[in-house]
């Protein structure tokens, strides 16, 4: 036992890790569990360590022979699949990686959750694309706006030299490029606008998007409000973050259209604390995490993976700049927006560091 306790402080780098890890032994005895690995199994480290590890599993053997295999030197590491028990919990799904340590008897196992290793790559895509579509917008309407202004003078200038029964063609030239310059200004807004930071209560941002939804829907729309008071202040931009929340909303409104004509639709503001959580490639010790979710169709599957790319819309005549908008801004606060949709229950998540 005092061999376990001396070299658990060795490892304790591990606890910054998002993973699950182990530091075992050749036979399988635990030296050391992180933090992580605590919470997955929920036991804590005190009764993890001595324990045969491989015991943890579905199949156990499977484990005993990697960390054969390892001490052997017939590899470096090995990575499969299993299934991780866990007390009076649902089994956990995991890919293992088991990996040669400097030290001949102490052999690491890592743990990465399969719902988490496909989540972990469904953000960075988020990320990427965020990325990508920010650079395409604000160049492509840079490219935009100067011949726009050009056409619109060429327009006005014509109005004024034809026939009075032909400016019904220039007016339609001028209202379009005005259009346009509309859109484009909504491309450039989140870009031109300063970031603007001041100390954030995020239930007063739910209220105020609920009191504007409900003035726009005021019958046939059940707004709930799931609250955790206990979420502290933090720094941000308000403003945007009125913007963002009442974007997703708005969307969400109008995919309720027939529930709320059927008296029906509900929408729903949860906030939580998300504690040691992972998002945008980095590890939190808390996080707000704030759900806006709607009882409507769904997202459709034609454009699931495609919703927050700019003038993508599931709804005739919509702009397709809601989602983009609101993605831009809550990134801008180091956040992440995920989406969860089903028919019937559509969950547009935000997640945002807190201090």
């Amino acid at each position: 036992m005092k061999k376990s306790t001396s070299s658990s402080s060795r490892f304790q780098t591990f606890d910054l890790l998002a993973t699950l890890v182990a530091v075992v032994h050749s036979d399988g005895a635990v030296l050391f569990a992180n933090a992580a690995l605590e919470d997955a199994l929920g036991t804590s480290r005190r009764l993890i360590v001595d324990t045969d590890f491989g015991a943890s599993f579905t199949e156990p053997q499977v484990l005993r022979n990697a960390l054969a295999g390892v001490k052997s030197n017939d590899f470096a590491a090995l990575r499969y699949d299993a299934w991780l028990k866990r007390p009076n919990r649902d089994l956990l799904p995991v890919h293992v990686i088991v990996t040669q340590t400097d030290h001949p008897d102490e052999i690491v196992v890592e743990l990465l959750p399969l719902e988490q290793q496909a989540r972990q790559e469904r953000e960075e895509r988020l990320l990427d694309q965020a990325q990508a579509t920010k650079e395409l917008i604000r160049n492509l309407a840079h490219e935009i706006k100067n011949p726009l202004g050009g056409i619109r003078g060429a327009a006005q200038l014509l109005e004024m030299e034809i026939d009075s029964q032909m400016t019904e063609y220039t007016r339609v030239i001028i209202h379009e490029a005005d259009r346009l310059q509309t859109l484009v200004d909504r491309l450039l807004a989140p870009h031109r606008r300063p970031h603007v930071v001041g100390d954030v209560n995020i239930h007063e941002v739910c209220e105020r998007v609920r009191s504007l939804i409900l003035a726009e829907f005021p019958k046939g729309l059940r707004v709930v409000r799931d609250y955790d008071t206990s979420i502290p202040e933090f720094r941000g931009d308000r403003e945007q973050l009125i913007q963002a929340v009442l974007n997703i909303a708005h969307n969400a409104c109008h995919a309720l259209a027939e529930r709320v004509a059927a008296g029906d639709a509900q929408l729903t503001f949860r906030t939580r604390v998300a504690r040691q959580t992972t998002f945008g490639k980095q590890r939190y010790k808390l996080a707000l995490e704030l759900h806006v979710i709607d009882n409507g169709p769904g997202v459709p599957d034609s454009i699931k993976d495609r919703i927050f790319y700019p003038l993508v819309s599931g709804r005739e005549g919509g702009s397709g700049l809601g989602l983009t908008l609101a993605q831009t801004f809550v990134q801008q606060h180091h956040g992440l927006i995920e989406c969860d949709s089903e028919p019937g229950r559509t969950d547009f998540k935000i997640l945002i560091p807190l201090p």
